[in-house]
């Protein structure tokens, strides 16, 4: 889960990245998470002008990362893969999604992910809302 969509989770309790959070939360669906994806939550979320947005205070988001880490597929990154992405700072999700073997890499910047040396991993980026409508179009 792109860091995008644990922030816009927390933005609106309404939109599909919050019921994204309450899948992860409820446990009816795995994140897959590394060290790197967590300190960058961390970094993003705890940011000024983040915490205004959100209304959260840093002991909040400190609760959240916390269950997050709980629940999460721990992923230990041995390898890292430099595929040509524009965007220099999403690597540390493709790394995840190939350490985890994950199907998805939920994100709302899919074209972020649309091109470099992406074409033979076996992972789909998806939209928040694209995800969850296929969720529960199979689970509901």
């Amino acid at each position: 889960m792109d860091t995008n969509v644990l922030l816009a989770a927390h933005i609106s309790q309404s939109g599909a990245s919050h019921k994204i959070l309450r899948l992860i939360t409820n446990e009816k669906i795995n994140l897959a998470l590394s060290t790197q994806i967590l300190l960058e939550y961390d970094d993003v979320l705890k940011r000024e002008e983040i915490l205004k947005l959100t209304r959260l205070n840093t002991e909040q988001v400190e609760d959240v990362l916390d269950l997050l880490v709980l629940l999460a597929q721990k992923q230990k990154i041995y390898y890292r893969l430099r595929p040509n992405l524009r965007d220099e700072d999403d690597n540390l999700f493709i790394e995840c999604v190939f350490a985890s073997n994950s199907h998805y890499l939920i994100t709302s910047n899919i074209r972020d992910f649309d091109g470099g040396e992406l074409r033979d991993f076996k992972f789909k980026a998806v939209t928040p809302k694209d995800f969850y409508q296929m969720w529960r179009k199979n689970y509901e």
